[in-house]
């Protein structure tokens, strides 16, 4: 699987969830947002995690999904949604390997920041990826979400 960028469809991937495995393409109908983050309750994840939270009903007012993944398990996200009011899904990516696939890649050792919005059709209208603008993950993603609609 190369990089996934701007124009290209929705991998055919299969992430773990709360309930089970979780195919990204089932969403597949509505817009999507789709942000990978290094790991639960550290500095910046909380931030972005947080500001996703704060405009969640902008995303869902506009037809859109958000999806959190990374490679912390269900019992780490879990907490991390508990503890921070969190009303999206966060799956998570054994070993980071659809991370890695997508071209998440992160600093030192840890893992990238990277937001990806598709359209009804599964289609990436958009790739943000910086480990550092936390917010502005989520302030890309709501306009195009709102370009779509």
């Amino acid at each position: 699987m190369a990089e996934l960028e701007q124009g290209d469809p929705m991998p055919d991937v299969t992430l773990t969830g709360p309930d089970g495995p979780v195919k990204l393409r089932d969403k597949i109908g509505k817009p999507l947002v789709v942000y990978f983050y290094p790991a639960d309750n550290t500095y910046g994840c909380t931030k972005e995690a947080c500001a996703f939270r704060d405009q969640y009903e902008d995303f869902t007012a506009a037809g859109a999904e958000v999806i959190g993944v990374s490679a912390d398990d269900a019992a780490s996200h879990d907490g991390f949604k508990a503890k921070h009011r969190l009303p999206f899904t966060l799956l998570t990516d054994p070993g980071g390997a659809v991370a890695k696939a997508w071209g998440v890649r992160g600093l030192f050792g840890v893992g990238g920041r990277v937001t990806w919005v598709f359209d009804k059709a599964g289609v990436v209208r958009m790739k943000f990826d910086s480990m550092i603008r936390f917010g502005k993950h989520v302030d890309e993603a709501l306009e195009v979400i709102r370009k779509l609609v």
